[in-house]
């Protein structure tokens, strides 16, 4: 009697451990059908914590309780731009390898500057305009887009959208199906090139004619009652740009009357009606490409621009910022919503973050006694220039300034038999004495150490050997080269390097960490959950909690 009894409890137990098992190996083998990485341009981590309270249960918040939360996640590089940035969170690695320096960049063969996507071997497609005239040739990489399309034989579809050109296409990678982004101007319509395709598809020109681009000509007022705006400055300070035909940046703004003297089809992208604009098209892609709809995981890469163009405008203490990212969560939450009605819940993995955050405007940071600045970069690089002309009588042994680098001229400096590492010290000598100046690099000492410093370590992973200059450059804290209205970024400071990272969807557990993770973290960690490739780059790591 005992021994059956001891026989069924133990066919239970076993019968029970099997079926977990079973559980968590189907769970496990279930495909994701679609991943979804957004990309909010310039979101700092404290807009995740600062507006919570004005935001639905729908869109951060869901994101935030349903998924994991890296608190403490930041670009371990230098500069800390849109290019670069994109770049870096989908190829898990930083410019020193994957080569997109900047957003523009002095090129040392071509004796010009150069755009990090610009490409004049291809045609526009759906516009004659040279703003189609784009490819990721400048991009050295693979991105986790292009590994998902061979590891399912091209099978795989990758769809990248963004305002700018070098979010969606930096984003998207080599072996993208599309990238898509917004001509502005007198057109106003989502463009792409001949890398992609020769004609854009139906859907998109179907898109482009309707009707919904033009309803956001309207007037753009606060959601809620701006009195109940209390994470946020003034609605008039002195610190915001605002917009031409309009005495004060104040709520409201009347797009219809003031487009004629901002860019026309511009200045919706320069309101929150420009994520909106974003939101509606990635939606319509998803459902025109049927992503999500087969055996074969598909990649949707979503880059917002507007809250960079709104945070470069008004500054991060605006109350346009906080009316901005409060109708960013009323966005997520519809393509949320989108995504488990067509794809399903548990279907999709969709991961969120930034490619750099911003400072708050020093001319603002003045006012409460905190050191910032503005920093006179024509008249410094003018002076460094008669020095070092002086001090070799020849007007040419810089070629060019530029990024807080200085590019040396090669072909003088060996014609003269002159020293170039005692020219790099000379310059950084020069530099270091100047009272805004923080820290200054040599290429030789950049190429020759691997720096304990966490400044240091920043600049030789921001550094490309052949793209980079040969002097680089780094301001004190919260001195930028701008206007002195709005905010800007591209420092290594903590204010654009710490940004939001949210994980969210199908077997991603719930949890938060507050350990350090970085930007070439993210693509290896998703790598992991499907089972695939690393980009043929990476150095980043994977973030284990988001995957055990």
């Amino acid at each position: 009697m005992i021994f059956k009894k001891t026989f069924i409890l133990f066919f239970i137990i076993f019968s029970a451990v099997n079926a977990q098992q079973k559980g968590d190996q189907k769970k496990a083998e279930k495909k994701t059908k679609l991943v979804v990485g957004i990309v909010v341009d310039q979101m700092r981590y404290d807009y995740l914590t600062r507006f919570y309270n004005k935001y639905g249960t729908g869109g951060f918040k869901k994101i935030i309780s349903n998924g994991f939360s890296c608190n403490n996640h930041h670009f371990d590089y230098i500069p800390t731009n849109t290019g670069p940035g994109h770049a870096s969170i989908f190829t898990g690695t930083t410019p020193r390898y994957h080569g997109i320096i900047g957003n523009i960049w002095y090129d040392r063969e071509k004796k010009e500057k150069i755009y990090c996507v610009s490409d004049s071997d291809v045609s526009p497609t759906g516009t004659s305009s040279p703003d189609g005239k784009m490819s990721p040739s400048l991009l050295k990489l693979t991105t986790i887009a292009d590994q998902n399309r061979i590891h399912t034989q091209m099978k795989g579809k990758s769809i990248s959208i963004g305002l700018k050109e070098r979010g969606a296409i930096l984003s998207g990678g080599h072996t993208a199906n599309a990238a898509y982004w917004f001509r502005g101007k007198a057109q106003g319509n989502w463009i792409s090139s001949s890398f992609y395709m020769d004609r854009l598809p139906k859907w998109v020109i179907d898109f482009n004619e309707s009707e919904l681009i033009d309803s956001y000509y309207k007037t753009w007022n606060t959601l809620y009652d701006i009195n109940t705006y209390d994470e946020s400055g003034p609605d008039f300070t002195n610190f915001e740009r605002g917009f031409k035909g309009k005495e004060k940046a104040v709520f409201p703004y009347d797009l219809d009357k003031l487009k004629n003297l901002n860019g026309e089809y511009d200045i919706i992208t320069r309101t929150p009606f420009g994520n909106s604009l974003t939101t509606n098209f990635a939606i319509k892609a998803i459902e025109e490409e049927k992503l999500g709809k087969d055996n074969h995981t598909d990649f949707l890469m979503i880059s917002f621009s507007s809250t960079d163009y709104i945070g470069h405008n008004f500054g991060v203490n605006s109350k346009e910022i906080e009316d901005t990212y409060i109708r960013l969560d009323k966005d997520i939450e519809l393509l949320i919503k989108k995504l488990d009605f067509f794809v399903g819940k548990e279907e999709y993995i969709l991961f969120l973050t930034s490619d750099h955050g911003a400072t708050h405007v020093p001319s603002y940071l003045k006012t409460k006694k905190i050191p910032s600045g503005y920093f006179k970069e024509a008249t410094i690089h003018l002076e460094l220039k008669n020095y070092i002309q002086k001090l070799y009588k020849r007007d040419s042994i810089i070629e060019n300034i530029s990024n807080h680098q200085v590019f040396l001229n090669y072909e003088l400096i060996n014609k003269l038999q002159l020293d170039s590492k005692k020219i790099q010290k000379e310059i950084a000598d020069y530099l270091f004495q100047k009272k805004q100046i923080n820290r200054v690099f040599t290429r030789s000492q950049i190429e020759a150490s691997d720096f304990s410093s966490i400044i240091g370590s920043k600049i030789k992973k921001g550094f490309d050997p052949k793209r980079s200059g040969d002097v680089c450059y780094v301001l004190t804290p919260s001195t930028i080269t701008y206007s002195k209205t709005g905010s800007a970024h591209s420092s290594g400071y903590i204010y654009d390097t710490h940004v939001p990272l949210l994980f969210y969807g199908s077997n991603i557990k719930k949890g938060i960490t507050n350990k350090s993770t970085f930007v070439s973290d993210i693509a290896p960690t998703i790598a992991v959950l499907l089972g695939i490739s690393f980009p043929n780059g990476t150095t980043g790591n994977v973030i284990s909690e988001v995957t055990e």
